[in-house]
């Protein structure tokens, strides 16, 4: 019988059009989804793959990460040559690779980062329309950027969740940036893990500040009382992009 093995990847992928990252039963417009359907065809096996994290509807990745067990024997070039072939054109396969059968692409993640891209200006950016949020007011770079470094060390951040959690709701916040260009602003936020919709609340929060619609304070208040009603507005799902993913 054919050794065990595990394969991990990397992956990339526009979620215009998809339901998020993880397998629904009721629905086929799902990443994962999709590369489990290329995969069981390819290996003949029916295949599960373990991603390193959820993203949500709409939420892209240029560096998301899965693995997954099989006792196929093709090489690691021909599984990407195979995923890239069948795989919708949205979703590209960037690295494959053996790994320890111990391997998990989510519990061994280390640290992840995401960024948030927000075009600020008048006019709308037809060909970055899919992946920025827009906001024609002026935003007060200053005041976000002060309000971002409460974000940072370890909090309950139950209060930036849009979803009542039974397990621990404790993250640590590595590194928060904000940096404009131009029309663009981008808002990369680094953590160990994040909750469901974590990084818009923060970017919807920070987004507000800069409005003067709230202030910093708010953060405090909302980290403080684990209220969700504290914090500022969830922001679209198209601006945010599943970056990074560190072992």
């Amino acid at each position: 019988m054919a050794v065990e093995r595990n394969i991990k990847c990397v992956v990339a992928y526009d979620g215009t059009k998809y339901q998020g990252w993880q397998r629904l039963k009721n629905s086929d417009h799902t990443i994962q989804g999709k590369i489990e359907h290329v995969l069981s065809k390819m290996t003949n096996e029916k295949i599960e793959v373990m991603g390193s994290g959820r993203t949500d509807a709409g939420v892209h990745a240029r560096w998301q990460v899965f693995n997954f067990h099989t006792r196929c024997q093709k090489s690691t070039k021909n599984m990407m040559d195979y995923m890239n072939q069948y795989l919708p054109e949205d979703i590209g396969v960037c690295q494959v690779e053996d790994v320890d059968l111990r391997f998990h692409s989510r519990f061994h993640a280390k640290k992840k980062t995401y960024i948030y891209r927000i075009w600020i200006g008048e006019y709308p950016p037809v060909f970055e329309r899919k992946y920025v949020h827009v906001v024609t007011e002026t935003l007060h770079l200053q005041k976000m950027k002060e309000a971002a470094l409460l974000f940072i060390g370890e909090h309950d951040f139950q209060g930036f969740c849009s979803r009542k959690v039974k397990k621990s709701t404790v993250r640590k916040i590595n590194h928060v940036q904000l940096k404009q260009e131009g029309h663009e602003l981008t808002i990369s936020v680094t953590g160990n893990g994040f909750l469901y919709n974590m990084v818009r609340i923060m970017v919807g929060t920070l987004i507000d500040i800069g409005k003067g619609t709230l202030t910093k304070e708010t953060i405090t208040e909302a980290l403080d009382t684990k209220d969700r009603s504290k914090a500022g507005e969830r922001a679209p799902a198209k601006g945010l992009i599943l970056h990074d993913v560190s072992y």
